[in-house]
């Protein structure tokens, strides 16, 4: 029997504490239903009998208080909601909680933003991490030793586990169900749940949203320039002239404000430009390859698809439902 134990932390997002709940506990039914015997013993824990959320609209009552778990195999973080600081500080009497657990042999695996949870205990630092993308630049100014992984759903290093935004954490659970069960275990789980399993990449659902907080203003103000003429052909020189500075400081200083190189900024730029015409017109490839500033078809498939995982005829497919677009290969 494997004990999992659901944390449930102040400020929880409810279903990333209900769901993982629910798809253990049906999985102990479906190994029942097979002639098995049930493997997963199932427990929520937090630092209180009542943990209440959602500014009290829901109240959860845990199994167990914290102090009351002697040890446990899996420990599951849910994302947390709101001020991200506020979270932290409300949850840092958990800290000691995760690590104890850990060095007793427990498993870690966040949910979302629960990747702030666990990586507030140190045991992520030098590791990689998955967290919501809209999270990601914050993540990074908050735990600059971990190695945050852009785009994925799932990361696995030495027995702790993440996963990307919001319902990427299905993917997770059904990794997990998988590990401790079989394949066979996991397929049926993810038909009952209707989820995709193996999804590697949240890259599909990532809106590129500039990193501005560094305070470089010399930075910001070529960030802004990309991101207006972003349609016409840009280079470092162009850029480093325009706020005066060296081309090798430049280059330098935009990837340490930004986490991206000057190329790769311009790139997710004009691609995400791209996807939100994909999604809004009528426009075929290749008219929406030259708008964003695009010659050569095969380049932008490329990079298209390297940024978002998908070629840009699968997600104008997936994005944008009009009928009868004109599809240009």
């Amino acid at each position: 029997m494997k004990s999992v134990s659901i944390l449930v932390p102040e400020t929880a997002v409810i279903e990333a504490v209900a769901d993982p709940h629910y798809m253990f506990s049906a999985v102990n039914q479906f190994l029942m239903a097979s002639g098995k015997t049930p493997l997963f013993e199932v427990q929520l824990v937090g630092l209180t009998k009542e943990v209440k959320l959602n500014g009290s609209l829901y109240t959860v009552h845990t199994d167990k208080l914290l102090e009351e778990v002697d040890k446990t195999d899996l420990i599951l973080i849910p994302a947390i909601s709101g001020d991200i600081a506020t979270a932290l500080q409300l949850n840092e009497r958990t800290i000691p909680w995760l690590i104890d657990q850990h060095n007793k042999g427990a498993e870690l695996a966040s949910l979302c933003i629960g990747a702030f949870v666990l990586a507030s205990t140190g045991l992520l630092d030098g590791k990689k991490c998955s967290t919501h993308w809209n999270a990601a630049n914050d993540f990074r100014n908050r735990f600059p030793e971990v190695e945050l992984v852009d785009g994925s759903v799932i990361t696995e290093e030495k027995g702790i586990y993440s996963s990307g935004g919001a319902n990427s954490y299905w993917s997770l659970l059904l990794y997990l169900v998988e590990k401790y069960t079989d394949r066979d275990t996991a397929i049926l789980t993810s038909k009952y749940f209707a989820v995709d399993i193996d999804r590697e990449s949240q890259a599909a659902f990532m809106m590129f949203k500039g990193q501005k907080e560094h305070g470089d203003t010399a930075i910001i103000k070529a960030q802004e320039f990309i991101e207006t003429n972003y349609c016409d052909k840009i280079t470092v020189e162009n850029l480093a002239d325009l706020v005066a500075v060296g081309r090798r400081s430049f280059e330098r200083r935009f990837k340490k404000a930004t986490n991206n190189t000057v190329i790769e900024y311009v790139q997710r730029v004009k691609i995400e430009a791209a996807k939100r015409s994909f999604e809004s017109s009528r426009k075929n490839i290749n008219e929406v390859m030259f708008d964003v500033g695009y010659t050569d078809t095969k380049a932008f498939r490329t990079v298209f698809k390297k940024i978002t995982g998908l070629t840009p005829i699968e997600y104008r497919n997936k994005y944008n439902k009009q009928e009868n677009l004109n599809t240009v290969v």
